[in-house]
């Protein structure tokens, strides 16, 4: 399904319009962790290993991924992390065009695989995953929680 009226762009520039849109999708994604600040954003937006895509339609942030790039000794690793789409924005294809970015950025970066986490209970983003090409993998998934 291609976007309505969607588009993709990577923030380079904090302000607050992004400070808020943060502030409204991060607790539809978790209830665990509060809303980036502006120097947090800054961090991410600054940093060289990682890329925030925005989603924009009808001039409001619908929608947000951070695909993380680092070098590790067996090649240029890619993952996806904290994707999240407006409840009122979803069904439209805004999930899959952020999706869809973030693998050319990372085919484009020389990156040969793109892995990512979901959880089961998201079933809609986990169908949307499959349909992408992305493949359930079995694997030991391990967090240690520091204090």
């Amino acid at each position: 399904m291609a976007a309505e009226n969607v588009e993709i762009s990577e923030a380079t520039l904090v302000d607050d319009r992004l400070v808020a849109a943060f502030a409204e999708l991060i607790p539809q994604l978790s209830n665990s962790n509060p809303p980036p600040d502006a120097a947090a954003l800054e961090a991410i937006v600054a940093s060289d290993t990682s890329v925030l895509f925005v989603a924009v339609s009808g001039g409001e942030i619908v929608g947000s991924l951070t695909l993380v790039l680092a070098g590790i000794p067996t090649g240029l690793r890619a993952w996806i992390e904290d994707v999240v789409v407006d409840e009122e924005a979803r069904g439209r294809g805004v999930g899959e065009a952020l999706n869809e970015e973030a693998i050319r950025r990372a085919r484009a970066r020389g990156a040969r695989t793109v892995d990512l986490t979901s959880r089961p209970s998201r079933e809609t983003a986990n169908r949307l995953y499959e349909r992408l090409g992305f493949e359930k993998r079995e694997t030991n998934v391990y967090r240690y929680t520091i204090d």
